[in-house]
């Protein structure tokens, strides 16, 4: 949505209870008008979009045994924490960012363990390599290039383009949670694995992808 500078007279009294309302949502002035114009108009900002994404998404991972919703200072990003079934119980969390005023990409996703393992690090190196190849060969159609994701130091970002067809709040929220969910069962898969049993683990972890990948396809 295209923005333009405009001029206002305004209430004092109105200009400190919306910069109260700003500050408590961690937004600026000029952007806290916007959206409460917004909502009394019925026009849909990105940051309502945003916020409806989240709403879906929170509403699908609360009822998922096993991941918690942490609390975040911006209003673009939400996050999600669930334990790993290795040696001490360390953390994963999936961080989701929307971006508003992208017209090409919708978000980003990255997920990073709180450890400092250089075992599990290297685990999770090897995965999330694992998990690329997964992808691209999947979705070598859609991405003759390679599937747009980063991995760094233990952690991993991928990108999610805006889909060619027309979806609602709802359906990103849904797809965005259901690749978050098969990303980690196929990670406490990966690393619940065992040496003896290796190939045909890897195996059957594959097939559980494909299948999984099916329910992703508005976002991949």
């Amino acid at each position: 949505m295209n923005r333009s500078i405009y001029s206002l007279l305004l209430m004092d009294d109105v200009i400190q209870a919306v910069d109260r309302l700003a500050y408590s949502r961690n937004t600026s002035r000029s952007n806290m008008i916007n959206q409460i114009l917004a909502e009394y108009l019925s026009v849909k900002t990105p940051e309502q979009r945003t916020h409806d994404i989240f709403g879906r998404i929170q509403a699908l991972m609360d009822q998922q045994s096993g991941f918690q919703i942490q609390l975040q200072a911006s209003d673009s990003m939400i996050s999600l924490r669930t334990a790993l079934a290795y040696k001490y119980r360390p953390t994963v969390r999936y961080s989701v960012e929307l971006f508003r005023n992208n017209p090409k990409i919708l978000g980003e996703l990255r997920v990073q363990a709180r450890t400092q393992s250089a075992g599990l690090l290297q685990l999770l190196d090897s995965f999330f390599r694992f998990w690329e190849r997964l992808e691209n060969n999947c979705l070598s159609e859609v991405y003759p290039n390679g599937v747009p994701c980063r991995i760094e130091n233990g952690r991993y970002c991928r990108m999610w383009f805006w889909p060619d067809k027309v979806c609602t709040n709802d359906q990103l929220g849904e797809t965005i949670s259901s690749y978050i969910q098969n990303f980690d069962r196929t990670l406490k898969a990966f690393l619940a694995l065992d040496e003896q049993n290796w190939k045909e683990g890897m195996e059957k972890i594959a097939l559980h992808y494909q299948n999984g990948v099916e329910e992703e396809r508005i976002l991949l």
